[in-house]
């Protein structure tokens, strides 16, 4: 018997315009909350900086949520202090956790004692999840209920940019790069394969300068931007985003009920 997954098909959810999408996005999070707890007391998701955050706001107040059981990790960080105004964690904590009971305990943060040495630096990341997830769930990779990720205008998400080389890490589940083309130059970023062993893969994208690139993405996949290479195998993918964004995408879009 054949058990190979095929790689995920991307869902469209195109909404009128942003607090549409900020709505939307919140009940999907509700609900994929929802089914990790009730399957296994807990839910892993990973979150990613730039504009996501702040799109996270339908679920400050929301009933539902359920904040103890959320275990947070990053999609991707950059390499400095986690009150530094380039980090990931400093914009999650200004836009999302300053306003929400997550635990503290519960918010996974680079290690910042080791911020001059990457590759310990990664280890100890890798260490953080594996001891969520292997113990857990035996699989080669680790399955995040849940990774919100945002599109670059290059169609770089996390920090996978195009055309470099951490594009093709196979075995590592977190690396890290010094030559970022966006800075500041040294990040540590989830690699392709956690990102596409996760059960859901959702990106947030809004504005009519996102139109090229989503455009790119969704009907030209073959040309191999990072963010067309999420295809979460066994997985779901979904992408959130205005009609601002998808104005020039002949891919066909779902209705979002």
């Amino acid at each position: 018997m054949n058990t190979m997954h095929a790689p995920a098909t991307p869902v469209v959810y195109s909404m009128p315009d942003v607090e549409g999408v900020v709505h939307a996005l919140a009940q999907f999070v509700l609900t994929a909350q929802h089914e990790a707890i009730l399957k296994k007391g807990r839910f892993t998701i990973a979150l990613s900086g730039g504009s996501l955050p702040k799109m996270l706001r339908g679920l400050i107040g929301a009933p539902g949520v359920q904040w103890d059981k959320w275990q947070v990790y990053y999609a991707d960080e950059r390499v400095v202090p986690l009150d530094h105004p380039d980090s990931n964690h400093a914009l999650c904590r200004q836009e999302f956790y300053s306003k929400v009971p997550i635990p503290v305990e519960n918010i996974h943060t680079i290690d910042v004692s080791l911020l001059d040495d990457l590759e310990e630096l990664c280890d100890a990341y890798e260490k953080d999840l594996i001891l969520q997830f292997a113990s857990k769930d035996s699989a080669r990779f680790p399955i995040f209920d849940l990774i919100l990720l945002g599109m670059g205008p290059d169609g770089h998400t996390c920090s996978l940019f195009p055309g470099h080389e951490l594009l093709s890490e196979e075995d590592r589940w977190v690396a890290y790069l010094e030559d970022s083309p966006k800075p500041p130059a040294k990040r540590v970023t989830l690699t392709f394969p956690v990102l596409n062993h996760a059960a859901r893969v959702a990106f947030v994208a809004t504005g009519e300068g996102k139109q090229e690139t989503l455009a790119t993405v969704l009907d030209r996949p073959e040309e191999g931007l990072p963010c067309s290479r999420i295809r979460p195998l066994g997985g779901l993918l979904y992408w959130f985003v205005d009609d601002a964004a998808s104005a020039q995408i002949a891919y066909p879009k779902t209705e979002w009920k």
